[in-house]
């Protein structure tokens, strides 16, 4: 748990996620949250490295871009639910870790949905991981499909 903390990819994905929870919530644009959460609400005294900021703005501004295809993709997977109606933190966690997986860069998809379980494991609830779990191993498999 410790080395996930420390780890730079970690750490900017726990940003991108707060950077996308200030934006849902604010309703407002990407860019301006992110620079929100860098300038003034960055938790350390030391302000970001250049990489840690641009792979967080990065993946929270793709997400935001690709809703029109990630959302579909969750809401085919749940079944039930449309991303709307699922906790926040959840639907989040989804669509970034979705994001990452539609993305087609090297980091794998093993890798990606642990990474979301860490950051549910941090800011969401033990049922929300296995839920999330479920969801994008499903979808991990709807993808590879294509």
């Amino acid at each position: 748990m410790a080395r996930a903390r420390t780890d730079p990819r970690h750490r900017a994905r726990e940003a991108a996620l707060q950077i996308l929870y200030q934006w849902d919530i604010g309703k407002g644009e990407i860019g301006a949250s992110s620079a929100t959460f860098f300038d003034l609400q960055w938790p350390n005294t030391d302000p970001p490295d250049g990489d840690l900021r641009e792979f967080a703005t990065a993946l929270a501004r793709d997400t935001t871009e690709r809703l029109g295809e990630i959302d579909p993709l969750i809401a085919d997977t749940s079944e039930r639910w449309r991303p709307e109606r699922m906790a926040i933190l959840d639907r989040l966690i989804l669509r970034m870790a979705v994001c990452e997986m539609l993305r087609g860069v090297s980091t794998p998809p093993a890798v990606v949905i642990n990474e979301a379980l860490e950051l549910a494991r941090t800011f969401t609830t033990e049922e929300s991981v296995k839920f999330i779990n479920g969801m994008l191993d499903a979808i991990r498999k709807k993808i590879a499909a294509r």
